[in-house]
């Protein structure tokens, strides 16, 4: 069984608004954990949020970055430029820069980059209008996160992707929406599920990982998974919701290990008797 596992390294916001900051775990995942997938995440705050979310405190002043959630998400974002800049280090350490869009101006943005993959978070997969935006300008792979959805609101996404042609483009993902979730909710058969419903049309299927450690990602290969996203961080103690479901540099090094010998190891026999167990046969067995 031949097959192909990407591993995405989720950087989000883990940089806490530092360029030298994102620029290090880049270089981290390619040289010391050998990931050269690496993910960011976009958004308009203005647009994204209300008044009264932009205005209003943290829901968690200790993860906050400012005085007001909008000041906090503002202090966290990184301008087109710096998006750019990523973009051309990764280039240049030949790793692959994707995306997560929050809103349609960023994707808009995101497009002129002229990069292989966007992703759509959970929050924003009822956003149609980006959606659609995507699917009429963007050429390369859209990756769509399936955390706090219904089947019926999963069927309209899939059918708009359908609608207009893209859906062997589309990566759906198996995931959960909570930093850290316990394992009971990882719910990893909808791995399975996804792919029985969605691989006859040429989609791919992802499982997206919030949960602490590293014990259940090799399993999501077996139930049909060629993408596994996890949350990347140098410190997962540090102020911010997603450093606590993050991988630090060691636990995203043993992960692409584990992937890389489980698939070594996903095989049939090609001989009823392999050159290993020969000596072995000839020794050991009996009533020949």
């Amino acid at each position: 069984m031949k097959k192909k596992i990407n591993l995405v390294a989720e950087i989000g916001c883990n940089h806490k608004g530092d360029l030298d900051i994102a620029k290090d775990m880049i270089e981290k995942l390619v040289f010391f954990c050998n990931v050269n997938f690496i993910k960011f995440q976009k958004r308009d705050n203005k647009k994204l949020l209300t008044n009264k979310e932009y205005n209003s405190p943290h829901p968690n002043p200790e993860n906050s970055y400012g005085k007001t959630y909008g000041d906090h998400r503002e202090y966290l974002e990184f301008s087109f430029h710096q998006h750019q800049k990523l973009f051309n280090y990764c280039k240049k350490l030949k790793a692959e820069y994707s995306c997560s869009a929050w809103d349609i101006n960023s994707a808009k943005q995101l497009a002129k980059l002229k990069i292989k993959h966007i992703k759509i978070p959970s929050a924003c997969n009822l956003d149609f209008e980006m959606i659609n935006y995507l699917c009429k300008n963007f050429k390369g792979k859209i990756h769509i996160s399936l955390g706090m959805t219904k089947k019926s609101e999963e069927k309209k996404i899939f059918n708009l992707i359908k609608k207009n042609g893209r859906a062997k483009d589309l990566i759906f993902y198996a995931c959960t929406s909570g930093y850290p979730v316990p394992l009971e909710d990882i719910n990893l058969l909808e791995i399975e599920r996804l792919a029985r419903d969605y691989k006859k049309y040429g989609c791919e299927i992802g499982f997206s990982g919030h949960y602490s450690g590293i014990s259940v990602d090799n399993l999501s290969i077996l139930l049909g998974a060629t993408w596994i996203e996890r949350h990347f961080t140098l410190n997962r103690t540090w102020k911010g919701t997603d450093h606590a479901a993050s991988l630090e540099p060691d636990g995203m090094r043993r992960l692409k290990i584990n992937l890389q010998d489980t698939l070594k190891a996903l095989s049939f026999k090609n001989k009823e008797i392999l050159e290993i167990e020969k000596f072995q046969r000839k020794k050991l067995k009996r009533f020949l």
